[in-house]
């Protein structure tokens, strides 16, 4: 099993999950991040760092966001991320404002 992250990601890109993870399994695109399901231990000290609660475990996954779980599979494209940055607060982020 993995964790994925999810549509609420979207436009937001809060990094603090990437920020505690212990086998660097995120990936950055433009407007969101990808947990990479090869590199992922199912450790979840990613679930409660993020503050718009877009990550899910793979059991839990709502059925309407079945396809992230393929989405999340193609994590390895893009770059690694370890570190906080500012969050995205895009036009599509429902998250707080830091």
């Amino acid at each position: 099993m993995t964790y994925i992250v999810a549509e609420p990601c979207v436009d937001c890109k809060y990094t603090d999950c990437a920020a505690v993870c212990p086998v660097e399994a995120f990936h950055e695109l433009p407007d969101r991040l990808y947990i990479n399901p090869d590199t992922c231990i199912d450790c979840d000290a990613c679930v409660p760092e993020c503050p718009v609660e877009a990550i899910f475990s793979e059991a839990t996954l709502p059925d309407d966001w079945a396809q992230w779980l393929e989405m999340n599979a193609e994590a390895g494209n893009y770059p690694t991320i370890s570190a906080k940055i500012p969050a995205l607060h895009g036009p599509g982020c429902a998250g707080p404002e830091e």
